[in-house]
């Protein structure tokens, strides 16, 4: 396949959603300072929000990036829908296309940078949630490397999906509600930590259909990564590595932690950096649900009415999506005027940045992954809202596992009374103290993961010269 001198020559394609794109840009970057060419691939939609975004629209988001000497060359390819067709708004039918239409454009996209690309491309780096990556892999002659931008437990749950279905606690009319206990490497979950769409009784989704045969891939992958760590989740990877090779590099982050050199924002971003500095120390709580999970109107309402009742300083990241598209303002009336100095909310800004002020006590969030491993590093704890998919069983590793966090809602629905009090736990008092202690905890074994002899780092080398012994194969 290749002369023994080879450089690695990878094709890296994100899922066409804002926290994939995320951390496949920071590997890229990282693999790219180990001395691989990249060629990254995003969806012509993707690439035209981040470009709208922007105030110096740029063609090629990896244009700062090469500045740096990094050989990372940028493609787009379209996702079978037209640009201004509204994704979030009709998500079914983004997925359908993504299931059955994008394939065919990828395919076309790698036949030609395959035939002219120098060096030779070696491997193909696809998000675990396409459907095609064994097939063109092997059509093309590359080595097939998952990655999994989730935790690990949440692969392993859908890795076991025939388990699952087995014991009677996913796919059938009446899932079974008793603890679920035979997952390998994962010693008991509930099924309401299961992630929601292994909780829906409705399978024939299109969703489903995506995660069905992603899985039925990602067992065939020749390699899996995972933006995960060792040590946080140490029995469900040592289960994993068992049946895969599998490469926990985790948490994937810009270097030193910065704002990147490479756009993936969706939405123009506020500088909220001003009013932090008006702010007290760990006083303010900001809240975000991520860049695609809808939340519903009467849950935004009394979000927004607990705020009030708690008093608390507060950054809130409202898109203008939030409820659905077509409705612009979900906050109770007289809300904004109320809320006066004591807050800020914004359609969006950069999350690094405003997590990293030290003015930012605690952190209401959907659980998004990328969202919880930030918060983590910078030492926030959290008060998680979960909205879909893995959101579910993340809250269960930040609440249960790393006790770094508390749920806002106990029972099915929020309530202003409870946010507030929840509020206040997490932001005041013995139990924040205990909080910021354990979080703490948590933030060095993100740190020792990345040093230079730490887990993460060693993982991702190991990756590298398994891939190198590989491509000289």
């Amino acid at each position: 396949m290749a002369n023994t001198h080879q450089k690695p020559h990878a094709i890296l394609i994100p899922y066409p959603l804002q926290g994939h794109v995320i951390p496949f840009v920071n590997l890229a970057i990282k693999l790219a300072s180990k001395g691989f060419t990249i060629t990254f691939i995003n969806t012509q939609s993707v690439h035209h929000q981040i470009s709208k975004a922007q105030t110096d629209s740029a063609d090629d988001i990896f244009a700062g990036a090469r500045n740096s000497a990094l050989d990372i060359r940028y493609s787009t390819v379209s996702d079978g829908l037209p640009l201004e067709f509204d994704r979030s708004l009709n998500h079914d039918e983004f997925m359908e296309s993504i299931l059955h239409v994008f394939s065919d454009y990828v395919e076309e996209l790698i036949a030609k940078i395959v035939e002219s690309a120098v060096p030779p491309v070696t491997c193909l780096i696809a998000d675990t949630f396409y459907v095609w990556p064994t097939t063109i892999g092997k059509k093309f002659g590359l080595i097939n490397v998952s990655f999994w931008t989730e935790p690990a437990l949440v692969f392993t749950l859908y890795y076991h999906m025939e388990l699952l279905r087995n014991n009677g606690h996913f796919a059938s009319n009446d899932n079974r509600k008793d603890t679920i206990s035979y997952i390998p490497g994962v010693w008991a979950i509930e099924p309401t930590d299961l992630m929601s769409y292994l909780q829906a009784t409705d399978i024939a989704t299109v969703v489903h259909r995506i995660i069905f045969k992603a899985f039925e891939e990602a067992k065939a992958a020749d390699i899996i990564l995972c933006n995960t760590v060792q040590e946080l989740e140490p029995e469900t990877i040592s289960a994993l590595q068992v049946k895969k090779p599998f490469y926990a590099i985790g948490p994937i982050f810009p270097t030193g932690f910065t704002k990147s050199s490479v756009a993936t924002n969706l939405w123009s971003e506020s500088d909220c950096t001003q009013w932090l500095n008006t702010k007290p120390h760990g006083s303010v709580l900001y809240i975000s649900f991520g860049s695609y999970a809808h939340a519903s109107k009467n849950d935004i309402v009394e979000i927004a009415k607990g705020l009030l009742l708690s008093k608390v300083n507060f950054i809130w990241v409202l898109r203008p999506d939030i409820v659905s598209s077509d409705d612009g303002d979900p906050l109770p009336e007289g809300f904004e005027e109320e809320i006066g100095e004591t807050a800020m909310i914004v359609p969006w800004c950069c999350q690094i940045e405003v997590l990293s002020h030290p003015a930012i006590g605690g952190f209401v969030t959907h659980c998004g992954w990328n969202s919880i491993l930030e918060s983590i590093w910078c030492r926030v704890p959290m008060l998680c809202f979960p909205l879909l998919t893995d959101q579910f069983t993340n809250r269960r590793l930040v609440v249960d596992d790393w006790r770094v966090g508390i749920n806002l809602k106990d029972g099915k629905t929020v309530n202003a009374d409870e946010v507030s009090e929840k509020i206040d736990r997490l932001m005041g008092g013995k139990s924040g103290e205990e909080f910021r202690k354990e979080i703490n905890e948590v933030r060095k074994v993100l740190e020792n993961a990345l040093m230079a002899d730490g887990s993460s780092e060693k993982n991702l080398d190991q990756f590298v010269e398994d891939l190198m012994v590989t491509i000289r194969k």
